[in-house]
């Protein structure tokens, strides 16, 4: 449904309004983009997916025993593990084209001035994305690898590259979407669906939600590794408050101005 317009935004164009047929022609558009998008991402990743299994390797070889190999069991597994290797380069790769979709889907909902961070939305998202994905190899995964190795230290090491793969997948996709929680909350912020005085009344949920999310991402049970998910996260959701607070102040102070000389007019 369509918002009432806000008093500040009286003098703005009215919302579009669109039938539910329309919506679902708009969210077949957008998935059909999206899905093209990532499509050629994944075909040009695929042609350099051993490469970059190698480089997605790197983190727990640090820790295993010098000439040990990743191995498999099944004779299609290679093929399926460099299908999900390609598949998630390709949304790293994707990841401006597609947040452009999803923002393309959302911006019939928003007025004209916001409309207009189409472009921050898809530049921070896209960074947020990918430095979440960055901390997840360089900081949180060597951290699990370094004490999961360290508790079997006494067997000898037979990991499968797909058991390997599917832990790591899980460990960059959880924290790269943790880390777009800024731009959430300012986008939220922004169109008016909440506000930081707010957020940070209801802070300690926002701690016990990004607690609870960050237990069933780490992958160990100890809670070092598990303050390495949350902590980041935090700071993200108080910056992300941060940021909104600032653009609310400039925004009722330039909403002020504005009153102020049409008053004078």
């Amino acid at each position: 449904m369509p918002r009432m317009p806000r008093p500040a935004e009286s003098g703005e164009d009215e919302l579009p309004r669109m039938t539910l047929f329309e919506h679902l022609e708009e969210l077949r558009k957008r998935i059909m983009w999206t899905l093209v998008f990532f499509m050629a991402a994944f075909l040009v990743c695929w042609g350099y997916s051993q490469q970059i299994f190698h480089f997605l390797a790197v983190p727990v070889y640090r820790f295993l025993p010098a000439g040990t190999k990743l191995t498999f069991l099944g004779i299609t597994d290679p093929f399926i593990l460099y299908m999900k290797v390609a598949a998630l380069a390709g949304a790293f790769a994707a990841a401006p084209f597609i947040l452009w979709q999803i923002w393309g889907f959302i911006s019939p909902g928003l007025y004209p001035r916001e409309r207009r961070w189409a472009v921050p939305f898809v530049i921070a998202g896209t960074f947020f994305f990918i430095a979440g994905g960055a901390f997840a190899y360089y900081v949180a995964f060597p951290f699990a690898c370094q004490f999961l190795l360290g508790v079997g230290i006494e067997f000898q090491p037979v990991i499968t590259a797909e058991g390997y793969f599917s832990f790591l997948m899980t460990v960059i996709l959880g924290l790269g979407l943790m880390f777009e929680m800024p731009v959430v909350i300012v986008i939220l912020s922004q169109v008016g669906v909440v506000s930081p005085s707010f957020l940070m009344r209801h802070f300690r949920w926002a701690v016990l939600g990004i607690f609870t999310a960050a237990a069933i991402l780490t992958p160990t049970p100890d809670v070092f590794n598990m303050c390495v998910f949350a902590f980041p996260t935090l700071a993200l959701y108080l910056l992300g408050v941060g940021v909104a607070a600032l653009l609310r102040l400039q925004k009722s102070r330039r909403l002020a101005r504005e009153a102020r000389l049409a008053g004078e007019i």
